[in-house]
């Protein structure tokens, strides 16, 4: 039985999101084998070379790959795919995008978030927003399944040594180009990785108010979230959002400004060690997963927490 494990980059550096997939692929058994795909990419695949438990690396370097559009990139992981037992990805945004195609192409059902594994051919993933854990056992030949990041412990990114071998397979679709992108650049930590968050909600009145909590945040080294309902109000940019149907996290520590806790925005922060809610209604279903909650005005509370810090 051997595993393929899509590595997620930016072409220079690999994403944290990767070593916690590999976790989840060894314990899924067999070898374990990287597939980088990119361009100018080599600094990354001499990274995951390095990872413990990893037996191979394939290099995919071309300019097809460097903007990992799903039409190319699912293309080549499913041609590559038919020689292993399973193919596994982080369920991130490129992840999500490209490995349903992959499943298509392989003819099996995807098995999607996992966040635990029982077996070789069974696992565990959330439904209904979290809210109960599905046990799955695939009988496909091939087993396509996409990794919760946040519910594995990454492995050690150092202790392996890996072979390196390129990939000559070049899959360049005529149905799609890349165009341009625009990211947005902030000097704090990336949402889905930083060891501490703090999100607001539609208590936060505006996105003027936002800096109260940026404040915060550059005192903790913390990230800045959103819930849905802070960015449909339109106060900050959807990339901000974390819930279900945003960014999923799990840092050390979570604070929760102004959120009263819906379904949605639990089921993408429920899972951090260490919850912190303020909010002034005390009846706020964020208190029910709170490790600790502050009944409180968030307006009086964060100029002192602050200063406090």
């Amino acid at each position: 039985m051997s595993i393929l494990v899509i590595a997620e980059h930016d072409n220079q550096e690999l994403s944290p999101a990767t070593l916690k997939t590999l976790a989840a692929a060894q314990q899924m058994g067999g070898d374990v084998e990287v597939l980088v795909a990119g361009h100018d990419c080599q600094a990354v695949a001499d990274a995951v070379a390095n990872v413990e438990g990893v037996s191979k690396v394939r290099v995919a370097d071309n300019a097809a790959y460097g903007h990992f559009l799903a039409e190319n990139l699912g293309a080549l992981v499913a041609e590559l795919g038919k020689d292993y037992s399973h193919v596994v990805a982080p369920a991130t945004t490129t992840g999500k995008n490209f490995m349903p195609r992959v499943a298509a192409l392989l003819d099996v059902a995807q098995v999607s978030d996992i966040i635990a594994v029982e077996s070789a051919d069974t696992f565990k993933r959330p439904i209904y927003a979290g809210n109960a854990i599905a046990t799955v056992q695939s009988e496909d030949a091939i087993k396509v399944i996409t990794v919760r990041a946040t519910a594995f412990d990454a492995v050690a990114a150092e202790g392996g040594n890996a072979s390196v071998e390129a990939v000559d397979t070049v899959i360049d679709n005529d149905k799609s180009e890349f165009v341009g992108e625009e990211l947005a650049e902030s000097e704090r930590p990336d949402l889905t990785s930083a060891s501490v968050v703090i999100s607001g909600g539609r208590g936060m009145q505006n996105g003027e108010n936002f800096h109260l909590l940026e404040k915060v945040a550059d005192k903790l080294g913390a990230a800045v979230g959103a819930s849905r309902a802070a960015v449909d109000a339109g106060f900050v940019p959807n990339d901000m959002q974390v819930g279900q149907t945003g960014k999923i996290v799990a840092p050390e520590l979570y604070i929760a400004v102004g959120i009263s806790g819906a379904i949605q925005h639990l089921a993408g922060m429920k899972d951090s060690k260490v919850i912190v809610a303020i909010n002034k209604d005390e009846e706020a279903p964020i208190f029910q997963v709170a490790d600790y909650g502050l009944v409180a005005d968030l307006f009086d509370v964060l100029p002192e927490l602050e200063q406090a810090l």
